[in-house]
Formats: C-alpha cells, sequence, structure tokens
C-alpha cells in the first residue's frame, strides 16, 4: 500500500480520558463493563482529541507554509467549507459552513490553506463569535492582505437537543476587516456567497 494514515493518541492523556469517561458512565446510572459500553470509554477519549486536535495546531504555521509572491489584487473567495466544531458550554457539537475572502495584497495561500485554519480554529471547544474572529485575525496577521471577511452559518445541538429545543434554528456571525468593512466590497462578497 503506498498510502497509510495512521491516528495517534497521547497515551497518558487517552488513559486519563478513559477512567473519567468510566466514572461518567457509572454517575448515570451505567454499567462501564457491560457488553455494548466496555470500549465506549476508549473510544470517546479518542473522539475527544480527535475534536479537540486544534489545540496543537498553529494557523499561522500552515499559512506560512504556502505563502506565495502573486501581483494578483481581487478578491479571493473559498465558500461553504464544512466545518464541525464544539460549543464549550455544554460540549456538544455545532456544525454547519464557513465562507471566507480576502484580498491579496502582495501575497496568496494555497486554497485548501483556507480551509485548514478553519479547522485549526474549529477543532476546539469553542463559541462561533470567537471562532468567526479567529479565522479573520489568523488570515489578516500572516497574509497582510487589504480585508478579510468571514461569515458562518451554523446549526447548535446545545440550542437543538436540549434547553429551547428550537431544530431549525441557524446562527449566523460575520466579521469584516480592510476593504470588507464596508460597502461595495462587503456587498459583492455577500452576493457571491448567496447572501
Amino acid at each position: 500500500m503506498a498510502y497509510n494514515k495512521n491516528e495517534t493518541y497521547d497515551e497518558d492523556i487517552t488513559t486519563g480520558l478513559i477512567s473519567n469517561y468510566k466514572d461518567c458512565l457509572r454517575l448515570l446510572g451505567e454499567d462501564p463493563e457491560r457488553e455494548g459500553l466496555e470500549k465506549t470509554p476508549e473510544r470517546v477519549a479518542k473522539a475527544m482529541q480527535f475534536l479537540t486536535q486544534g489545540y496543537q495546531q498553529d494557523a499561522k504555521e500552515i499559512l506560512e507554509g504556502a505563502k506565495f509572491t502573486e501581483a494578483y489584487s481581487e478578491m479571493v473567495i473559498v465558500k461553504d467549507i464544512e466545518l464541525y466544531s464544539m460549543c464549550e458550554h455544554h460540549m456538544l457539537p455545532f456544525f454547519g459552513k464557513a465562507h471566507v475572502a480576502y484580498i491579496p495584497n502582495g501575497y496568496i495561500t494555497g486554497l485548501s490553506k483556507i480551509a485548514r485554519v478553519v479547522d485549526v480554529f474549529a477543532r476546539r471547544l469553542q463559541v462561533q463569535e470567537r471562532l468567526t474572529h479567529q479565522i479573520l485575525d489568523a488570515i489578516q496577521e500572516t497574509l497582510q492582505p487589504q480585508g478579510v471577511a468571514v461569515v458562518i452559518e451554523a446549526q447548535h445541538l446545545c440550542m437543538m437537543m436540549r434547553g429551547v429545543q428550537k431544530q431549525n434554528s441557524l446562527t449566523t456571525t460575520s466579521a469584516f476587516s480592510g476593504q470588507f468593512g464596508s460597502g461595495a466590497t462587503r456587498a459583492e462578497f455577500m452576493k457571491l456567497i448567496g447572501k
């Protein structure tokens, strides 16, 4: 086989999480040793490390790794970037799409790097408002473009399956810098992402 993707997990963190998840199951009235739950604490321990891997990643380093000199100075948009994150208040998922644009100022980056930056900040315990600004700030600080725009639309399970239980709710957040601050550039971006 020419390609093999291996997931690795920190052994100490995994062991500690397994113990804690077994305790959680007991406190909820379950038997962590029964057949259906026997491997659940390990699975959840590994899942949580995957879902929070963004803490070990550096968005600026990702952008710098594919930063190229280019005279292009029109809007670059990567839209409909799927994102999955965890609400820091209830540790339940929220998911949706990010639309990201920038206007180069001498430098561009690989298009996949924009999606990777979204993942770096989404794969943490988060709030959507902060996530939106973290994406913008990383691109602004690293590429120093003429402007950055970020719009995120997401559904939050903490609002859908508990609490107010509003299954059709959608939360939209936005952040703009530079030429996207107001006027025609922002309007063009919003039109191009279909908003």
